[in-house]
């Protein structure tokens, strides 16, 4: 099992950056490919990004394409999501997920976050 805590959002201006990290426990997050997802107010959950167990392969949203970039440390067990040139439709409450590895990109995650806020204001 892995257990998923993301921390690092908050409020920021239209153009700003934020950095969220995701903490995960046990000792297989390195099995795990990892992803990003978000749901503002009124909408459906909606995928970001992921990045595959290894970190060679990612894969984003065109939404967040050129702004958004995924990364991991296993030795941290921590994904990343550095967002930059952000827009108020960015406005989202932002989960982490793990995937079991062997399809790229993942289409079932296993394990979820809590989520983060990250309100951006115009």
């Amino acid at each position: 099992q892995v257990h998923l805590v993301e921390s690092g959002g908050g409020l920021v201006q239209a153009g700003g950056s934020l950095r969220l990290s995701c903490a995960a426990s046990g000792r297989t997050f390195g099995s795990y490919a990892m992803g990003w997802f978000r749901q503002a107010p009124g909408k459906s959950r909606e995928f970001v990004t992921t990045i595959s167990w290894s970190g060679s392969n990612t894969y984003y949203a065109d939404s967040v394409k050129g702004r958004f970039t995924i990364s991991r440390d296993n030795a941290k067990n921590t994904v990343y999501l550095q967002m930059n040139s952000l827009k108020p439709e960015d406005t989202a409450v932002y989960y982490c997920a793990a995937a079991p590895a062997g399809v790229w990109p993942p289409t079932r995650y296993d394990y979820w976050g809590q989520g983060t806020q990250v309100t951006v204001s115009s």
